[in-house]
């Protein structure tokens, strides 16, 4: 029996000409001789060099004045310790100050893939039968910084999907860092973060239980001014970093969902933010809320995080801790079973277990589900976004490595009421890369991180070689079967 996967002639591919103003530093001393020498002009001069660029970057960022203030307002020190009274600058200098501390940046010039999709939680103004999404998609720029974008589609009576136009302007979220720390927590995330012992001892004598971000901040801040070693006072910094794992980020309500998006924001995660995993969670009251997994990278270390929010315009990012929460490719069930969260993970790089939690944030004991069984997954086995709930159990899609590194795509099937029992596995990959998919960023690559089920269709977005995105339409209840048949 061959199960019937329809192939959607849809790519979704980088679009080089979306674009963020980020900060742009390279050194106290040279930002010292640029703010000099924009001291030196007259005001005509400034004029004449602020006024063409507004009008011309105007037309590139939903508000270039409030970005080029911001970024002036963060040398304002180095201004200050010129001798410069910052206050007495005019507006227009300070523009222009801005101006010489800003880049544009392309985050998706690169590649656009590994997509999730969850359904919107705005199903409004739709005709009979439509029902509207949100994609998730991991985007690369320059450097290969990964950031999370969206965009919004509308699948129709056929599970025919539409990927609706983006929107004009890309807009990054305010940050706020006003959080409360748990003390245990926190110094337990410091240890994976490989800190050096005599820094996190001395630092966490002077914590009490619990402690906000201002206060941790004042004393590190205190600590690296009495400290002297170089080495130690770069350990303080990277506290500091870890820190500001805890965010919650806020889009203005004005902008599309195609305009958002999360960009790294914190020093653990300055080489990207990879891979979200959308789930729409539904809790034991009804309560729904939107979670997403990722994974935080600056080079060397990987912190899996999680993201949540009911609105996508406020998202709220804590780290994951525990002994389970390591490594990339976690995912999260759409609902408790039996009073615990649960969680897919791959801590071990190459099997598949399993996590029960009654605190979304802790994860400990996880117990291996999955190891590679097939030649297509004997290189690792993990899963391809959260699990579906179906009548005959969670349906898991799963990614395979096998020989020349190439990543195909299964299912499994887990017992509804105790999914740590696997059911059945497809003995074939469910979706591999041909002929017109496997050249790309990285070649003969197919990858999801998250599909949803449809008038009896399973709908699954995926990366193309690590590049751009399609979508594949399966029918649901040959899949079950075969899973199920491929296991007697």
């Amino acid at each position: 029996m061959r199960i019937t996967v329809e192939r959607q002639p849809i790519r979704v591919s980088p679009d080089a000409k979306r674009v963020i103003a980020r900060f742009f530093f390279s050194g106290e001393q040279r930002a010292k001789e640029v703010i000099g020498r924009v001291m030196s002009l007259d005001e005509d001069q400034v004029f004449a060099l602020v006024s063409p660029l507004l009008q011309e970057f105007s037309k590139r960022h939903r508000n270039i004045t409030r970005i080029l203030y911001k970024h002036c307002n963060r040398v304002q020190q180095i201004a200050e310790s010129m001798g410069i009274d910052f206050e007495e600058v005019k507006p227009f200098r300070k523009l222009l100050i801005g101006a010489y501390f800003t880049h544009e940046y392309s985050i998706e010039s690169a590649a656009f893939f590994n997509p999730s999709i969850v359904e919107d939680p705005d199903q409004t103004e739709l005709d009979a039968g439509q029902k509207r999404v949100i994609i998730s998609f991991r985007a690369v720029g320059e450097g290969h910084i990964s950031s999370i974008v969206f965009r919004r589609a509308v699948i129709d009576q056929g599970n025919r999907i539409q990927v609706l136009p983006v929107g004009n302007y890309v807009d990054e979220a305010s940050v706020v860092r006003s959080t409360t720390y748990e003390k245990r927590l926190f110094f337990e995330k410091i240890v994976t973060a490989r800190i050096d012992n005599d820094v996190v001892k001395e630092l966490e004598e002077k914590m009490t239980d619990k402690f906000d971000y201002t206060t941790l901040r004042s004393i590190i801040l205190e600590m690296q001014r009495k400290q002297t070693d170089d080495f130690k006072r770069t350990e303080y910094e990277k506290i500091l970093w870890l820190s500001e794992s805890y965010n919650e980020l806020t889009f203005s309500l004005d902008t599309d969902i195609s305009d958002r998006v999360i960009f790294p924001v914190s020093e653990l995660e300055r080489k990207g933010i990879e891979d979200a995993r959308f789930v729409k969670f539904v809790d034991n009251d009804g309560t729904v809320i939107y979670y997403a997994t990722y994974t935080a990278f600056d080079g060397a270390l990987i912190i899996p995080k999680l993201l949540q929010t009911s609105d996508f315009c406020t998202f709220k990012i804590r780290p994951l801790h525990g002994s389970g929460a390591l490594n990339k490719n976690l995912a999260l069930f759409p609902r408790r079973i039996n009073g615990n969260y649960v969680m897919l993970s791959r801590i071990d790089g190459c099997n598949n277990y399993i996590m029960y939690s009654r605190n979304i944030n802790l994860w400990e004991n996880p117990m291996k589900l999955q190891e590679p069984l097939h030649p297509w997954e004997f290189t690792q086995i993990g899963n391809c976004g959260s699990p579906i709930e179906t009548e005959h159990g969670w349906l898991v899609i799963t990614h395979g490595v096998g020989p020349m590194r190439r990543y195909c795509l299964g299912a499994t099937l887990l017992k509804i009421d105790d999914p740590s029992v696997e059911i059945g596995r497809l003995k074939e990959p469910l979706l591999a890369p041909n002929q017109d998919e496997r050249e790309g960023y990285v070649p003969n690559v197919v990858y999801s991180c998250g599909g949803i089920i449809n008038k009896g269709k399973l709908i699954l977005p995926y990366g193309l070689s690590d590049y751009s995105s399609s979508f594949a339409v399966i029918d649901l209840k040959e899949l079950l079967d075969k899973v199920i048949t491929d296991s007697q």
